[in-house]
């Protein structure tokens, strides 16, 4: 994978700068009628994660090009880059240490309630897992899906939902980026495919 490594490095600096914060939940016109059935019907715990990794509005000084999604795996925070030095920020779970992906992509696919089939490799380090799970509040890839691209190729690597929100701001995934149901449900709205994202 080629990184442009001093770019990260000034760009996770940058993020640090992030100051002014304005605490902004998902929008409920972002959820379509089949959601909020669905969503009603989660089989987990509806808990909220803590204050700092819910929904802002932040100044953001990073200098991509709005519309560029950016996550700092550290912080576990999702920043989409907006017009006017701004970001939406949201909390995630990220992959554990020497899981998580790392550099640059783009959105080569997206879907709604996806599907899940889980990789060898999974299903080699977890026991019991299924080999597919069908979509739905039950899936651990939750309501919406970005899978991320690096070329034609298919990193393996998604940003998605969850069922298991109490995990947001930690990291426990096998990689992916988890993001609680109704943010992930957000950013599908605001993200085409194609556009840029940033892994640090």
């Amino acid at each position: 994978m080629k990184l442009r490594g001093m770019g990260l490095v000034l760009i996770a600096l940058s993020l640090g700068a992030c100051s002014n914060s304005v605490k902004a939940p998902a929008p409920e016109a972002s959820l379509t009628p089949r959601d909020k059935q669905l969503l009603a019907k989660a089989p987990y715990q509806k808990v909220l994660p803590p204050d700092m990794y819910q929904r802002h509005i932040v100044d953001y000084s990073g200098g991509q090009k709005p519309g560029t999604v950016v996550v700092d795996t550290d912080k576990k925070f999702l920043y989409l880059v907006e017009n006017d030095g701004k970001a939406i920020r949201y909390g995630v779970t990220v992959g554990e240490e020497g899981l998580a992906f790392k550099g640059e992509a783009k959105v080569g696919r997206k879907a709604e309630w996806p599907t899940w089939t889980p990789t060898a490799e999974i299903k080699e380090r977890i026991a019991g897992v299924p080999n597919f799970v069908g979509p739905g509040p039950h899936n651990p890839m939750g309501a919406r899906a970005l899978y991320l691209y690096q070329g034609n190729k298919d990193t393996l690597f998604r940003i998605h939902g969850t069922n298991q929100p109490e995990y947001i701001g930690q990291a426990i995934s096998s990689g992916c980026i988890r993001m609680l149901n109704e943010d992930v449900i957000d950013l599908y709205t605001r993200v085409p495919q194609g556009a840029d994202v940033v892994v640090l």
